[in-house]
């Protein structure tokens, strides 16, 4: 019987935005000093744990963190748009109050998690969850039985967590938010489509020497 694929799925360190309150989306945002040591010390955390491949949003922040663990297993990152976050359009790079003020419909459609709205300039969250698992079957396809890291964002995370969670369909209009903390991994264990099981959701222990209680921070 073959072995069961194991997926980490692990939200980037923090970012120059995250550590001032701001919509990151698309935008290029790199780590911050307290971001590149949350990546480096997850990475250690992953490397003891055998990962076999690599995949990363292709935005700065999610490289960086992800790079970090390319270093310690001398393996290739693979980037794709694919696992970016959410286009928040008008959003990028406004603080929530200045989203609320400016933009108070895609603001409060996106903080109440409406899954069809597209907001101005940007995408939905069914875009976001549409090209995200799409691309996590052909990642988990092409490496059956492996361990394999994917570095993202909160909102996508959370989107591919609630798809292998079975806890999202064509009919849903509106979703839980499942927060993952900066450098938060959430660990699964896939067997086949219909037996995936749930190791862990946003594991943030290797982080307390620096982070403590790690929260929840701006995408």
């Amino acid at each position: 019987m073959p072995q069961p694929t194991r997926l980490y799925l692990i939200r980037h360190g923090q970012s120059a935005g995250n550590a001032e309150g701001r919509f990151g989306g698309h935008g290029p945002t790199p780590l911050s000093e307290l971001g590149q040591q949350q990546a480096e010390i997850t990475a250690k955390t992953l490397a003891s744990e055998g990962i076999s491949a690599i995949y990363s949003s292709d935005l700065l922040r999610a490289v960086q963190t992800a790079e970090a663990l390319a270093k310690l297993t001398d393996l290739p990152v693979h980037t794709t748009p694919a696992f970016r976050e959410r286009h928040v359009g008008v959003l990028e790079g406004l603080t929530f109050d200045e989203s609320k003020a400016a933009h108070p419909k895609d603001y409060y459609a996106l903080v109440n998690r409406n899954i069809n709205h597209v907001i101005s300039n940007g995408e939905s969250y069914r875009h976001l969850l549409r090209r995200a698992t799409s691309k996590l079957i052909d990642v988990i396809r092409a490496h059956p039985s492996e361990r394999v890291a994917i570095f993202s964002h909160t909102g996508a995370i959370c989107y591919l967590t609630l798809y292998l969670l079975g806890a999202i369909n064509r009919h849903t209009k509106q979703t839980p938010w499942l927060i993952t903390s900066n450098c938060g991994i959430n660990r699964f264990e896939i067997r086949s489509r219909s037996n995936i099981r749930v190791l862990a959701l946003n594991d943030t222990r290797h982080l307390a020497s620096i982070t403590g209680n790690d929260s929840f921070a701006a995408r």
